[in-house]
């Protein structure tokens, strides 16, 4: 069975692209993963680099509103909020009924380091913690589908 979830965080710009590309990766086809913001803005340059050292691409990620999923009439099994917990009054939710969550990480524009290298690897921690995050959901996913 497919699930279709959305993460959302204000830029759509870190947080929820690299959720999104994690959970489509690691769902095998069994996840339909998209993300968007409440105010859009280009995919992180560090985003890039870190994903890429993945062997994700996200260069070619066009940022989405949630705004305008909406208006498109888009339906979620789960909408999970990625903005960290100082954010989150700020972080947009998704009308309908879904399962939702909120996964708090760090801002990946926020970073602060004397060099590019000590930014990139704080983003790399914010990276593994989200991939990290992704697989233990699809892990308790098909854990209850085993127990059905």
């Amino acid at each position: 069975m497919e699930r279709k979830i959305l993460f959302i965080c204000v830029h759509n710009s870190g947080r929820s692209v690299m959720a999104e590309a994690y959970a489509n990766k690691l769902g095998h086809g069994k996840i339909l993963a998209e993300s968007a913001g409440f105010e859009p803005r280009p995919v992180l340059p560090e985003i890039v680099e870190v994903m890429r050292e993945e062997g994700i691409d996200v260069s070619g990620h066009r940022p989405r509103s949630v705004f305008d999923l909406y208006r498109q009439g888009k339906m979620y099994d789960a909408v999970v909020t990625v903005c960290d917990d100082t954010e989150e009054s700020a972080c947009p939710i998704f009308p309908g009924i879904v399962l939702r969550d909120h996964w708090p990480f760090p801002d990946p524009s926020k970073v602060e380091g004397r060099s590019v290298e000590e930014r990139k690897a704080k983003v790399r921690t914010i990276r593994d913690a989200v991939k990290a995050k992704v697989r233990q959901w699809i892990d308790s996913l098909n854990a209850a589908e085993k127990d059905l």
